[in-house]
């Protein structure tokens, strides 16, 4: 039962930024209904969404 409890904490420890990327999705999508270039906001935000989500886990690793 411990072995479940830790592994349950670990994996959470690992995805911190994981909602980063569906935020960025999101707002890219803003973007592009916005600007009228919808799949290349889309794009971006998926973009900036995993670069986001590639900080928080080097910046937690850190620690």
């Amino acid at each position: 039962m411990a072995k479940v409890v830790n592994a349950k904490k670990e994996k959470h420890k690992e995805e911190k930024g994981a909602l980063f990327i569906p935020a960025g999705l999101f707002l890219g999508m803003g973007w592009g209904f916005l600007t009228g270039l919808f799949v290349a906001g889309l794009f971006m935000g998926l973009g900036i969404g995993f670069l986001a989500f590639a900080i928080v886990n080097l910046l937690s690793k850190k620690k």
